[in-house]
């Protein structure tokens, strides 16, 4: 008869109360006397957390109530419109602006009050709402008529073109001149420039009820800690705010505290002001109010140069409450240690027995799946956690099967669709020119000009040359689908650019465009299809960037770098240029700065560059405000005949 030391269970008892067991003692003797710290290590990483959600709330909120603003001001045309009507008796634009403004208010989106103001500080348009969103107060509107905003300071900082918040105050534009003006009011106003000269031709300002700041302030602020017993642990958990001075409290639970100063009595903690002043995020010393010890930490909100009013968020707790939950994680943790030890010793013969086999036919599934065998299945059943398991990994590996079906499906269907919408953008560039050309053949037939015959041979030798371009193009993303290789030949790069203007000459006269060239032999081998797209793509977007006319400069030229030479293809525009964010996307798919088109031209633009080895991007102009230089860079191609000048 087998000895009982000698069975796998007892054995592997003995192996846990040895391996696990009584390190897990020396663990929890362990954890009883670091505990301490840690936790509270982990409220203060809390109240860090809770300080920096608050404060981003805070600035998200400013942010959005001037992003309101400066859409009435600049986005919506209809203040600038009313502005500028406002001496035109007949103009319905003011009154539309007043019903406009009225509604917003009526609605009780965000706003007590918005105004617009001319440039020389008189009312335009105002919509108003009482106390508690009903109706304004009586003869506002006209004590807002009579006065005169040009000494403001928001005024006098909007009318220079900038922004203007005015913190936490009690606005004299709600007052009725008797009694003060009900609860407390944040301003937000920006300037009203008109299009064109960008002048600054009035104001929008807006009244928001500071109730909205303190509701987010006061809300209730519960850190959630695992392990805690008592639903009310954390109910002493509160937040404040301070204004900039960060000694000036605006909103706090105790009510009667607001407006105080919490350096002066009878708060008297002018350790908490240091600190807020000291560092923009952190910890207050621990500090007692009214007998009580506490904790808290800080954060400061975006300042005026970023947008915001710099307040001071704060969030603090008890003290009392933090050691009693110290407390009951050490009571839990010594209780979880002998309960562990006790199912250990009790379930290790069970699970030990039950273990094995499931285990090993799902290391033989895995392999299968690990193989590419998607269709494997581990077969294990039960209910308890080894069975949890084996269902688990068969329901994994028939997804994952099911989404590799569904991902080759929809990257069929997603490279279909970035077909289709290539080939409607390239068919589109060659038919531009034969538009254009055929416009101009009709007005000199119609005008009867004595150059009409030449017209018409330049015409009829274009509109053929396009039609053998719209065939190619056909040609190529019907080869595409089989993976077309680029034929890469020979070719002069300062003639392809010649060909390109020659064949948008018609349209840049059109659009009062003048095309100069500055060309330098330069030889590269490429797809010569390929490069004239990308260059026709560069020529038309310049001249499209030009709607009042211009200039475009097309060079070609050399660059030797690093002992590699390259060939240089620039095309200088004074257009209208591009954002910085403008710029960041350009070479995205689908990304167009215009009304129109597909934005797969750059897209597409760049792919062929990048298949030459070369580079392209568009940058600003140098030396002016305005236009954008578009820079091709390809691999020179040296030969002896380049050299001398001769034609390849």
């Amino acid at each position: 008869m087998r000895h009982p030391l000698r069975s796998i269970a007892v054995r592997w008892v003995l192996l846990v109360l040895a391996a696990v067991v009584l390190p897990l003692l020396g663990f929890a003797l362990f954890m009883r006397a670091q505990l301490q710290d840690r936790h509270w290590a982990s409220v203060e990483y809390y109240l860090l957390t809770m300080a920096q959600e608050m404060s981003e709330r805070l600035d998200v909120l400013v942010a959005e109530r001037m992003g309101d603003v400066q859409a009435w001001a600049s986005i919506n045309p209809q203040a600038e419109w009313a502005l500028d009507a406002r001496s035109d008796a007949e103009s319905p634009f003011p009154g539309q602006l007043q019903r406009q403004f009225e509604r917003y208010v009526e609605r009780g989106e965000h706003f007590e009050l918005i105004v617009a103001i001319d440039a020389q500080g008189r009312l335009l348009a105002a919509g108003a709402r009482g106390p508690g969103g009903g109706p304004a107060p009586a003869g506002l509107l006209e004590r807002l008529l009579a006065r005169d905003y040009a000494s403001e300071e928001w005024f006098r900082q909007a009318m220079r073109g900038e922004q203007a918040l005015v913190d936490h105050h009690a606005s004299p534009l709600l007052s009725n001149g008797i009694d003060t003006a009900p609860g407390s009011q944040l301003g937000f106003a920006a300037p009203v420039r008109r299009r064109g000269d960008e002048s600054v031709v009035g104001v929008v300002y807006a009244l928001m009820d500071f109730a909205r700041v303190q509701a987010v302030v006061l809300r209730p602020v519960k850190p959630s800690i695992p392990l805690r017993s008592r639903d009310d642990l954390y109910a002493s958990t509160y937040a404040w705010l301070w204004k900039s001075d960060c000694d000036t409290i605006l909103a706090h639970p105790s009510r009667e505290l607001d407006g105080r100063s919490v350096s002066a009595a009878p708060i008297a903690l002018p350790q908490l002001v240091e600190a807020a002043r000291s560092a923009q995020h952190g910890l207050h010393p621990r500090y007692q109010f009214r007998g009580v010890g506490r904790s808290a930490a800080f954060r400061h909100c975006r300042s005026a140069s970023e947008g915001g009013f710099g307040w001071v968020v704060g969030v603090g707790m008890d003290d009392d409450d933090i050691a009693v939950t110290l407390d009951e994680l050490q009571a839990v943790l010594l209780k979880a240690t002998l309960v562990v030890v006790l199912l250990v010793v009790l379930g290790t013969m069970l699970v030990a027995r039950r273990t094995t086999a499931p285990i090993l036919r799902l290391q033989q599934a895995a392999r299968r799946v690990a193989a590419g065998d998607l269709a494997a299945r581990s077969g294990v059943a039960g209910d308890d956690e080894i069975g949890d398991l084996g269902r688990a990994f068969d329901e994994m590996t028939s997804e994952i099967d099911e989404s590799r079906r569904k991902l080759v499906k929809a990257e069929k269907d997603r490279a279909w669709r970035e077909m289709a919408r290539q080939v409607a953008h390239e068919i589109k560039n060659p038919l531009t020119p034969i538009q254009l050309s055929m416009n101009l053949l009709k007005r000199a037939r119609d005008e009867g000009s004595p150059e009409f015959p030449g017209i018409f041979e330049r015409t009829v030798e274009l509109v053929l040359r396009q039609v053998d371009h719209m065939k190619k193009i056909a040609a190529d993303f019907s080869a595409f689908a089989g993976s077309r290789a680029a034929k890469p030949e020979p070719l002069d790069a300062s003639r392809l650019v010649g060909e390109v203007l020659d064949l948008n000459a018609a349209w840049a006269a059109e659009a009062r465009v003048e095309l100069a060239r500055e060309p330098e032999p330069a030889l590269v081998r490429v797809d010569a299809h390929e490069l004239r797209r990308v260059l026709i793509n560069l020529v038309q977007n310049a001249i499209e960037a030009m709607p009042a006319g211009g200039r475009l400069v097309a060079r070609v030229r050399l660059e030797r770098e690093g002992g590699a030479s390259r060939v240089l293809l620039e095309f200088e525009d004074s257009g209208v240029g591009l954002t910085e964010t403008a710029r960041a996307r350009l070479f995205e798919p689908y990304f167009t700065t215009r009304s129109h088109g597909t934005g797969l031209g750059l897209a597409i633009a760049r792919r062929l560059v990048e298949e030459m080895n070369g580079t392209i991007e568009l940058a600003p102009r140098a030396g002016s405000g305005t236009g954008t230089v578009a820079r091709v860079r390809l691999p020179l191609l040296e030969e002896p005949s380049i050299a001398r000048g001769a034609r390849p």
